[in-house]
């Protein structure tokens, strides 16, 4: 993920806004990151990589292994379909291609 890609899908809030939001307001909290543009607040898939973002500022560490801007697409639809949260209205579209869980897929056998 680069620094200009959206972190925050529902909001379209960059990696690089998040990274200057930390920098300049010094959170004490990862929760009051959602004062970035309302980062975080819509359907919860961005939080883990936001709280990620917020403990490398603190610990003075970064750069951990990031998914490419297309795969945190992806993984975020696969999220959404899952029932992991709904974006809200504007939000980026979920992945078109991607086709929702089967529910049966756990129940069902081979050969049945």
């Amino acid at each position: 993920m680069e620094l200009d890609d959206e972190l925050c899908l529902c909001f379209h809030v960059s990696k690089r806004k998040v990274i200057n939001f930390i920098r300049v307001t010094k959170p004490k909290r990862p929760g009051q990151l959602a004062e970035c543009y309302g980062a975080g607040t819509g359907c919860g898939w961005c939080r883990p990589y936001l709280e990620r973002l917020f403990r490398e500022y603190q610990s003075g560490q970064s750069e951990s292994v990031e998914p490419s801007a297309a795969e945190y697409r992806r993984l975020r639809t696969r999220y959404v379909l899952e029932g992991g949260g709904t974006p809200p209205p504007g939000a980026t579209p979920i992945e078109p291609d991607m086709e929702p869980p089967d529910p049966n897929a756990a129940n069902s056998q081979p050969g049945n």
